[in-house]
């Protein structure tokens, strides 16, 4: 079966939200800048009373048998490495030769090992698994190895979540303990620049959020790598009576002596890695013992392929690999397939997953707070023409 096509969608379309959508943003490692510090969300402005326009890519590998798989959102950026530089490596090749396809693009890209080529070549890869599975007619988990558990608890991810004003701090969390949630993720919103007055009001939200879950209940916080070793310290003294299942990616991501010292120093499980790249970037923190928990996001650090290899690295190493929730679609045949001790949640980014899964004929979600075994074929990328309110395709042959 050979690849004949590439097909990258451009995709736009739109829902309704009864309120303002996108309520806050996260702390980012910019912000030690005044002019940045006092930006708003990036997505703000997509919202236009109750209706906020979404616009996705999506990539297609198409073959000559007439099966294609599809894999998406992906940037403009990464479409553009696809359309210009990963394409001219694919087209022809066997597409069930997944292997020998990623490695092919590995090599040839030997300035885009990480970054946004590694993500075009992970939408690539994700491409590949979708057409392996609908080529057996079988879901990719199967392949995989097969289901180790019927189910798996969903963490929500509160990511675009008001999460300065206590009050609805405390109404969300809450809410979606109800919905059957039973871990939750929050993300801090003052770094080191922002004073004791910012750390203060982070640890009200922590405290806010343990008050309000109540203590037989999981909550994770992210700092999203931008903090420093002082600050976290400090940070963790502060909210460790709450009981935190991990601490995320307390500062940028090449920072894995700094990761390791903070490691040694907290009482709190040590989360990361969602920012690097491959097998061989995991190994650095493995290497140095920096973390606990790992998260390698399937969309960018090397396809389904990839995130296998790091995730079957972590285990040799007794260590935890949840990754990053781009996909839920991609994610959950991975989460399917691993043993639970080493896989126990899967994230779930309430806001971003609506817009990620927004096309999708058949997008994953939890129910009651757990993904449940899917029988769809391939990863279940299939996209609804009637969300689709106006499309540009370019065809690369």
């Amino acid at each position: 079966m050979k690849i004949t096509k590439v097909n990258i969608r451009k995709l736009q379309g739109s829902f309704k939200s009864e309120s303002i959508f996108w309520e806050d943003r996260l702390v980012r490692p910019i912000d030690i800048y005044p002019e940045y510090a006092k930006e708003g969300h990036e997505n703000e402005n997509f919202q236009k009373g109750d209706i906020v326009k979404t616009s996705s890519i999506f990539v297609e590998i198409h073959t000559d048998e007439g099966l294609y798989g599809t894999a998406g959102p992906i940037d403009e950026s990464h479409a553009d490495i696809i359309e210009k530089s990963l394409s001219k490596i694919i087209i022809g090749k066997d597409a069930l030769a997944i292997e020998l396809i990623w490695d092919q693009m590995h090599r040839l890209s030997v300035h885009g090992r990480q970054g946004i080529s590694m993500m075009a070549i992970s939408a690539i890869d994700c491409a590949l698994w979708d057409l392996k599975g609908k080529y057996y007619n079988t879901p990719v988990y199967k392949i995989l190895g097969g289901a180790t558990r019927k189910s798996i608890p969903a963490y929500a991810s509160m990511l675009g979540f008001n999460v300065t004003d206590m009050s609805l701090v405390s109404e969300r969390a809450k809410l979606y303990k109800d919905k059957g949630f039973t871990a939750q993720k929050w993300f801090f919103r003052y770094g080191p620049m922002a004073g004791i007055d910012g750390l203060n009001k982070n640890v009200e939200m922590v405290k806010t959020i343990r008050d309000s879950v109540g203590e037989d209940y999981e909550i994770m916080l992210d700092c999203w790598q931008s903090m420093d070793y002082k600050y976290v310290v400090q940070l963790a003294k502060r909210i460790e009576e709450y009981r935190p299942y991990w601490l995320e990616e307390t500062v940028m991501p090449d920072r894995v002596e700094i990761y390791k010292k903070i490691k040694d120093k907290i009482n709190i499980p040590l989360s990361g890695a969602e920012h690097d790249y491959t097998r061989w970037g995991m190994l650095r923190f493995i290497e140095k013992n920096a973390l606990d928990i790992y998260q390698p996001d399937i969309y960018w650090a090397g396809g389904l392929s990839e995130v296998i290899k790091i995730a079957n690295l972590a285990s040799t190493y007794d260590l935890i690999t949840i990754p990053h929730g781009h996909s839920s679609n991609a994610t959950l045949h991975f989460s399917l397939s691993q043993v639970p001790i080493h896989t126990p949640y899967q994230e779930y980014l309430i806001k971003w997953n609506k817009i990620h899964q927004h096309f999708l004929k058949t997008p994953e979600k939890p129910i009651k707070g757990y993904f449940t075994e899917t029988d769809l074929v391939g990863l279940g990328m299939e996209l609804d023409k009637d969300r689709i309110e106006k499309e540009e395709i370019l065809e690369i042959k």
